[in-house]
């Protein structure tokens, strides 16, 4: 059989040849550092007897399915570890998640954070007991009475499940055996470096309907020194939490009157209204039309898209007004695509109206459940900054080059760095599959252009059921990784709604559509920068930028009428009128993280200047008026993201 290696490398072997062999094959450091192996895109044991042609990758712990692997297996660890503590606990589902795994458990009797140190100790035993890690497929009727006569009735229902015929995998260590699709390491020993975190309640499988289960969470890593810095950026990112900061700093509030839906306070607000007014800005420069549509459509609306059948569930309903058969028959907007679509549709279109960009930045509203909701980065209404790029099938590489170009601008001025996933073709897809196969060949080389052949993610059948897409993902301060942006090629939705132009033959065709965000929800994005900047905001997206204080009162018309002028040619200044000390006044300022506080004295009025004070303390004295607001308006104008500290 051939198989397919990195870098296109083909080599020939044996049929009944394991992935570990192959590791072997190509060298001994490789078998040694292997975790398993992915062929055709799946992840397997190294076990993996290889039955076919296929291309075939080798995971290490520097890959991060390596590190998913490894958490996998320390979440059946802790599975084992629960199960010898507590008999009588029931088994559900233990994955790996973005920073570590959890196991979902069905206790007889209440545990507290305080087991958890016990539920290590009993962990770490396994470990060092170094049981190996042996799969074993079976028939469905197997391992529905494996679950039976173990009594865990939530296996039951998973098995349950699982369509007729299908492979079913179980997992043994010690004396534990579990049902799971794997893969896993290939003994517990090789975990060095974990810990529980937390407990939480979860419904099981996320209905709240169901019972609540206890979760346990962990993480784990390969070795203690990458444990020790992630605790360490943990403890960093709890004091940059934004459901703290923001509070903290007056930009927002929440209130139980209107659960998962943000108040914006005056000082938010205006960050609100300044990344609107660039993104605005922006889009003029580039030819977007920008429309608003109703908040609330009649449902036919999202029957006619597709979304009701998707998104039913996770809408707010508005039930008033019936239809004949007394269902609803208004509903709250979700996204904005179908109104774009009749925007499209109001007119006549011809080929040299494409593109056409309608931008659209309309309140939305998604019924999202209760223990998902989580401050800004998953909230009940927020704003997209959307666009319908209306082109045909020719223009999507050009079209796509421009999207980039965009996201570039916009990132750039928070000093943001970020990476692109292309998401293909799923096993649901709608259309002809040689479009499909034309339109990812097109986004591939943009991104091999852009990024270089490699330096993106591939999620291989991960794209929408309607065309393929390229998610953005930032990095922020601490490294950690944020979806923001999306770029999605549709080639259906213009079809469900009869959407055409006329071709420069005459003819009517139907165009393609590609749903655009770059910030994503603004209330996403406002609390992923309250994070990243930790609250110490760029001069320009600064809430307040110039914090001014009186050294008497005696210099207050002086403070006053400079601040009048600052506000009047739109710097965001703010003077403090409290009785109070002068040292209360800063302090104010800084713990509202205000990037410029101005103290003025009687030596600043008598020689029109003003003594600069900075954050980290550091002060300039006699900084000339005009000179100081000539740098403030270039700090404006050029949106960097450092300060002019040097005012000659």
């Amino acid at each position: 059989m051939k198989i397919t290696l990195k870098d296109n490398v083909v080599a020939e072997i044996e049929k009944g040849t394991t992935v570990l062999k192959v590791a072997e094959n190509i060298s001994e450091s490789l078998a040694r550092n292997a975790i398993c192996g992915k062929i055709d895109g799946k992840l397997v044991d190294l076990n993996t007897v290889i039955t076919k042609n296929c291309k075939l990758e080798i995971i290490t712990s520097k890959d991060e399915d390596g590190l998913a692997v490894l958490r996998h297996t320390t979440s059946h660890i802790l599975a084992q570890a629960v199960k010898s503590i507590y008999p009588n606990a029931k088994l559900a589902i233990g994955p790996a998640i973005n920073d570590g795994f959890y196991y979902d458990f069905d206790f007889k009797t209440n545990i507290t954070p305080e087991d958890l140190a016990k539920i290590e100790n009993e962990m770490k035993k396994i470990i060092k007991a170094d049981f190996k890690i042996e799969r074993k497929e079976v028939s469905k009727e197997q391992a529905l009475r494996f679950a039976e006569e173990n009594n865990e009735p939530y296996k039951v229902e998973l098995v349950e499940a699982v369509k007729k015929g299908e492979t079913i995998s179980m997992y043994t260590q010690g004396d534990f055996s579990d049902i799971c699709a794997g893969p896993h390491m290939r003994s517990t020993g090789q975990v060095k470096a974990f810990k529980l975190t937390k407990l939480a309640g979860a419904y099981w499988r996320g209905d709240e309907k169901n019972k609540m289960l206890t979760r346990i969470y962990g993480t784990a890593f390969f070795k203690q020194s990458e444990m020790d810095a992630y605790f360490k950026m943990i403890e960093e990112a709890e004091k940059r939490d934004h459901r703290k900061l923001g509070p903290a700093l007056d930009l927002f509030m929440f209130d139980s009157t209107a659960q998962g839906m943000p108040y914006w306070l005056p000082k938010g607000l205006k960050m609100y209204n300044t990344l609107i007014d660039f993104w605005r800005d922006v889009h003029e420069e580039y030819g977007y039309q920008e429309v608003s549509s109703p908040v609330i459509n009649n449902v036919s609306l999202w029957k006619r898209s597709g979304h009701w059948d998707h998104y039913r569930d996770d809408m707010f309903i508005v039930s008033n007004e019936p239809d004949e058969n007394g269902e609803a028959s208004y509903a709250v907007k979700p996204m904005n695509c179908p109104n774009a679509m009749v925007v499209y549709k109001s007119k006549v279109r011809s080929y040299r109206d494409l593109p056409l960009r309608i931008s659209d930045c309309d309140i939305l509203h998604r019924y999202e459940k209760t223990g998902t909701l989580h401050g800004l980065l998953r909230a009940r209404t927020f704003r997209q900054d959307d666009s319908h790029n209306f082109i045909t099938l020719d223009m999507v590489e050009s079209e796509f080059n421009h999207l980039f170009e965009l996201a570039d601008r916009f990132y750039k001025v928070f000093g943001i760095k970020y990476n692109a996933v292309l998401s293909t073709r799923p096993e649901s897809y709608l259309g002809d599959k040689a479009v499909w196969d034309k339109a990812e060949t097109i986004l591939k080389k943009i991104l091999n252009t852009k990024f270089g052949e490699g330096n993106y993610k591939v999620d291989e059948g991960g794209g929408a059921f309607y065309g393929p897409k390229i998610d953005l993902k930032m990095y922020d301060a601490l490294g950690r990784e944020w979806q923001t942006g999306t770029f999605q090629l549709d080639m259906q939705l213009p079809s469900r709604f009869n959407l055409t132009y006329t071709d420069k033959d005459g003819e009517r065709k139907t165009p393609v559509v590609i749903h655009r965000v770059i910030y994503g929800s603004l209330e996403r994005f406002i609390g992923i920068l309250i994070e990243h900047f930790g609250g110490q905001f760029p001069f320009w997206f600064s809430p307040v930028q110039v914090g001014i204080v009186t050294v008497n009162e005696k210099c207050m018309p002086f403070a006053e009428k400079l601040h009048k002028f600052l506000r009047s040619i739109r710097i965001r200044s703010d003077l403090n009128k409290d009785e109070g000390t002068m040292g209360n006044k800063i302090k104010s300022y800084q713990l509202s993280k205000v990037p410029y506080m101005l103290i003025i004295g009687e030596k600043e009025i008598t020689t029109n200047t003003v003594s600069v004070r900075f954050l980290d303390g550091k002060q300039v004295q006699g900084v000339p008026v005009d000179k100081f607001i000539a740098s403030l308006n270039k700090l404006n104008e050029s949106k960097s993201i450092e300060l002019i500290k040097d005012f000659n």
